[in-house]
């Protein structure tokens, strides 16, 4: 949450500072040389102009509306009357703020309207808009010019074109009382020119002195970057170390505290321990932004104070769709969720145990060495069980060796929740993801393992194959392991009759080792083997071997 705040408060300041600078830069693409501003004289001669065409042309309406006998027709003039009104008003402010040098906008007193809370919690935000609408005046005012003059531009040569177009077809009719209409058509035509041309003169007036006024990019941004550090960026850097200097002091005070409260070294932390730290962060954020607001209020910066609201109304907008997911969050960190701390998760394949939770948690895997650092939003669909002290989290570990259902026998020299690596006899490397990894069912043997290896005998030895001849046969693999130096890995020998066969009495040598010897897991199944023929060699024990008796049927 800090780092959401502290994000969205500087991107503000950065779009601020950014604004400011365009705003006092010149919007033109090139550097061309400064050209002088027109003399006010001709703005105001264009502006007479101007006035003089409307007043022409109200003064031909309002005589066509007396001699009018439609009704129809009065109500058009009416409305083009009430157009060329507000038109000669425009013309008149323009001439008193050319020659004034100031809007009269100003003095204009404007009736307050009755008290309404609503816009009344809209003005605390006005001043950075308006602040905003100010910094990009100068180039909504150019970029309306240049819109002005592109659409009068247009419309001149229209005008012009139908004054020349009545006059042709008045000298080419011979019916007089047309050409007489024809002909009063004319001057309101060219009165229409005339203002057209006038107020496109104007607006080309207006617009050569802006670019008159504005000066280089290069000089213009020095000024309003120094401008800028001078007075509001020094007012920001002062809330930012006051931010900074309160969050640590917080903090500071925070841990002091809370090594006098019980429990705060436990591992996993107690429930009361927990609420103290979310109320601690709950209110180091609330006091983070009220520094924010009393500095700037301060030092009287309405529009980085306004600035400040409308960053705290959005959070507080923000808050309003994404409440059940913070009271989520906050169950969890306060160890109340469907995750808890100390408990099992299954998470990527794999089980982990629940270290820490907290804005950015910590899972642990024994087994695999490894620990992961998720954001709380990962455990929020997740839930944990707790953990018995038999269960492992993976079934094996580095440098232990493995058969997998493939037959596949290794020593494991790379562990990950995505990949296993083993080591083959001869230096073979096989690598499984960790998921095929476990569907392999793998056999631990370095944890200990069973040998169980078939022998058989023959018949003729009958009186012997269930009593002497196992205990000479146990007695022989022994001392043969004690020779072969693994005497001290050997944990259980015993020699078993198994069953009688078709050709064969079996007996079954079944031997438990410890994990050390995985790696001879093969050797000594065949060196099992190989002993037991010795034993038969030593005591004249005949080995059967798989007789096929054919019967023949007697012929009729």
């Amino acid at each position: 949450m800090k780092r959401f705040i502290l994000s969205l408060f500087t991107g503000s300041v950065i779009l601020f500072v950014a604004a400011q600078v365009w705003s006092q830069s010149p919007q033109t693409e090139a550097a061309d040389p400064v050209v002088q501003p027109p003399p006010v004289e001709a703005m105001l001669q264009s502006i007479l102009d101007i006035k003089k065409n409307l007043n022409l042309r109200m003064a031909e309406k309002k005589k066509l509306k007396q001699h009018s006998l439609s009704e129809t027709e009065k109500q058009r003039l009416d409305r083009e009357l009430a157009q060329l009104d507000t038109q000669l008003a425009d013309a008149n402010a323009d001439f008193q703020r050319v020659a004034t040098g100031v809007d009269m906008g100003l003095f204009i007193q404007v009736e307050e309207p009755p008290f309404d809370w609503q816009k009344e919690l809209i003005s605390l935000a006005e001043p950075g808009i308006m602040e905003l609408k100010r910094v990009t005046q100068k180039a909504r005012k150019k970029a309306r010019l240049k819109d002005d003059i592109n659409r009068y531009g247009q419309l001149l040569p229209v005008a012009r074109t139908a004054v020349e177009n009545i006059r042709k077809l008045a000298l080419g009719t011979g019916d007089p009382s047309l050409k007489q209409s024809l002909n009063a058509l004319v001057p309101e035509w060219e009165s229409l020119a005339g203002q057209l041309e006038n107020r496109l003169k104007f607006l080309e007036l207006e617009l050569d002195r802006m670019a008159a006024e504005e000066a280089s990019l290069i000089e213009s941004s020095k000024i309003s970057v120094k401008r800028f550090f001078k007075t509001r960026g020094l007012f920001i850097f002062i809330a930012v170390v006051t931010c900074t200097l309160i969050i640590l002091v917080l903090r500071l005070a925070y841990g002091m505290l809370a090594r006098w409260v019980p429990g705060h070294g436990s591992r996993y932390r107690p429930f009361h321990i927990r609420v103290m730290e979310l109320v601690f962060r709950v209110l180091t954020a609330m006091a983070a932004l009220l520094a924010l607001v009393l500095v700037f209020y301060f030092f009287e910066d309405w529009v980085l104070l306004s600035l400040t609201i409308i960053f705290i109304l959005g959070l507080g907008w923000t808050a309003k769709t994404t409440l059940p997911r913070f009271l989520q969050q906050s169950r969890l960190m306060l160890n109340i969720g469907a995750v808890r701390e100390g408990e099992r998760i299954w998470y990527q394949g794999v089980p982990w145990r629940v270290a820490r939770i907290h804005m950015f948690s910590t899972l642990e895997n024994p087994d695999l060495g490894q620990s992961l650092r998720v954001p709380i939003e990962t455990l929020m669909d997740l839930s944990s069980r707790p953990s018995q002290p038999h269960e492992r989290y993976f079934p094996c570990r580095l440098n232990d060796w493995v058969i997998l259902a493939d037959d596949t026998r290794g020593c494991v020299v790379s562990l990950s929740h995505e990949t296993v690596d083993l080591v083959l006899r001869g230096g073979a490397r096989k690598t499984y993801l960790t998921g095929d990894f476990l569907s392999q069912s793998p056999l631990n043997l370095s944890t200990n393992f069973r040998l169980k290896e078939a022998f058989g005998i023959g018949y003729q030895h009958q009186d012997a194959a269930v009593g002497q001849v196992p205990e000479i046969l146990e007695a022989h693999l022994r001392k043969r392991l004690e020779e072969e130096g693994h005497g001290a890995e050997l944990l259980n020998l015993r020699v078993e009759f198994a069953r009688a066969n078709d050709s064969s009495l079996d007996l079954m040598v079944i031997a438990d080792f410890k994990g050390e010897l995985a790696h001879l897991y093969n050797r000594l199944r065949r060196a099992i083997q190989r002993w037991c023929v010795e034993a038969c060699t030593q005591n004249d024990w005949e080995i059967p071997y798989p007789q096929m008796v054919v019967h023949r049927s007697r012929e009729n």
